[in-house]
């Protein structure tokens, strides 16, 4: 029943480099380690489910891209700028971060926008995305001064222009466009068709571009495009590139155009089959196209825009479960009269903390956290607690056929997009997201409490008589156990 990519593993104990934080190790008696701490030293403090980022690996991957990109186009004689999109995962701490590695900060709600704000980011060194920015998101945007703002829509130039007059602002813009490019991955990760939410087809740039420059209020920097997420190799980008370059040169008759943008979407390695492209090898291959196709059209190479989120903090993040229930069942096999037995291992999350599986099909991994196991191999699937059949983390990966309640899993690769799709299905609390580095962990943002989840409920006469938390310490002992702490 496993997947025809899924191996059997000779040690369902092993770690493979690509898919954990830099800082992962096993202790001397087999527990997983993070940022030196152990699985269960963090389970214990913090109780499960519980999301656990490395600051070392973060910051090492944004450095990493960044001198990637800026040597590369330095070799080519154009200078780079690196947003970390904020919608992989966002906090106070982690723009922080990112502006202490050189990045700027791509956001595309006012709430990441404050966030990022509150996180110490000069206004200057923000992005605003956004398929529907509302009035009052554009107006703050404009009166503080943001960097730039990414026109997604021909209404949006209007308004732009409107709150950057009322502010008397001159507001720096980019034009986000279709390039027709399609990069080979799940429908719904795809953000280049011309049929979709984002952006304007590509041939509709001049006039549009025109109409920006129209307006004293807005300073066109130069075209926006993102071909979609969890890419591998260059060839989407550097034909991409090419199409948006012939536009670029176009324009480039009737006024300046500084800048081009060629947006994100750096896959990373989710299951031990996956190749992601090295930063590097990306990194040289597009700056070799953009000076090839410059060069072809005898123009000037302009300053070039990245914006890797998943990339960054993807890899950087875990997941730490507590195994709840153990359940063999028997399932026919097609075409034949026999059954096979898939192991369900249930844990005390799910879509709630990563609705990536059901949303995408995503695949995962996983492993014992707590300690070793010499037992043989099974093939599992790791499902939620939630009233929902799609309700899996894993769909299918081996652990140790003695894997039992009690124990604690390890899900690599949750650093992007998990507590940023996070819910209260359910009504389960959001878990704790912490930060390890060199032996010591620190709460980013702390879980949900039921207190919490009534708090907002305004029918609530009277909240619970223990502020019990919503996520699961990983004993009996400790089950109400407060993770805000």
């Amino acid at each position: 029943m496993a997947p025809s990519w899924l191996t059997v593993p000779a040690d369902a104990n092993d770690l493979s480099p690509a898919l954990w934080p830099k800082t992962t190790t096993r202790s001397a008696d087999g527990e997983l380690t993070i940022g030196g701490l152990t699985a269960s030293a963090l389970a214990a403090e913090f109780g499960t489910p519980l999301y656990v980022i490395d600051e070392t690996d973060a910051r090492t991957r944004a450095r990493e891209i960044r001198t990637a990109f800026e040597t590369e186009f330095a070799r080519i004689g154009t200078a780079v700028r690196v947003y970390y999109a904020g919608k992989a995962f966002l906090s106070t701490e982690i723009v922080r971060w990112m502006l202490a590695e050189g990045l700027n900060i791509d956001v595309c709600t006012g709430g990441e926008l404050a966030v990022a704000l509150a996180g110490g980011a000069p206004a200057s060194r923000l992005g605003f995305h956004g398929n529907n920015k509302s009035l009052a998101e554009i107006d703050e945007a404009t009166r503080i001064g943001i960097g730039t703002i990414i026109i997604d829509s021909p209404i949006e130039i209007e308004r732009v222009a409107a709150a950057a007059a009322r502010h008397g602002k001159v507001q720096s813009v980019r034009l986000r466009v279709n390039s027709g490019v399609h990069a080979h991955t799940h429908s719904f990760l795809a953000t280049a068709h011309e049929d979709q939410k984002f952006g304007v087809v590509l041939e509709d740039a001049p006039r549009l571009v025109a109409a920006i420059r129209s307006h004293a209020s807005l300073d066109f920097r130069g075209l926006h495009c993102h071909i979609g997420s969890q890419i591998f190799g260059a060839d989407g980008f550097a034909e991409s590139a090419a199409r948006l370059l012939a536009v670029h040169a176009a324009l480039l008759a009737d006024g300046p155009v500084p800048e081009l943008n060629l947006g994100g979407g750096f896959g990373i390695a989710y299951t031990t089959v996956d190749t992601p492209t090295p930063i590097e090898e990306l990194a040289a291959r597009i700056a070799d196209i953009v000076a090839a196709e410059c060069a072809k059209r005898e123009i000037a190479i302009p300053a070039i825009a990245f914006e890797p989120g998943r990339a960054i903090i993807g890899s950087a993040g875990i997941t730490l479960y507590e195994v709840g229930t153990i359940k063999p069942v028997q399932v026919a096999q097609a075409d034949t009269d026999t059954q096979a037995t898939r192991l369900y291992v249930s844990v005390n999350g799910g879509m709630s903390d990563n609705a990536r599986t059901a949303l995408y099909e995503a695949d995962y991994s996983v492993r014992i956290a707590n300690r070793l196991s010499d037992a043989d191999p099974a093939l599992v699937r790791i499902a939620g607690k939630h009233c929902e059949s799609g309700d899996i983390v894993v769909d299918a990966d081996y652990l140790p056929n003695d894997v039992t309640p009690g124990d604690l899993v390890a899900v690599p690769a949750t650093g992007a997009y998990c507590w940023s799709l996070s819910n209260n299905y359910n009504h389960l609390g959001r878990p704790p997201v912490v930060a390890v580095v060199d032996g010591t962990a620190r709460i980013l943002i702390r879980g949900e409490t039921i207190d919490d989840l009534l708090a907002r409920d305004t029918g609530a006469t009277a909240g619970p008589t223990v502020s019990t938390s919503s996520t699961t310490a990983t004993s009996e002992t400790n089950e109400l156990k407060d993770s805000s702490r």
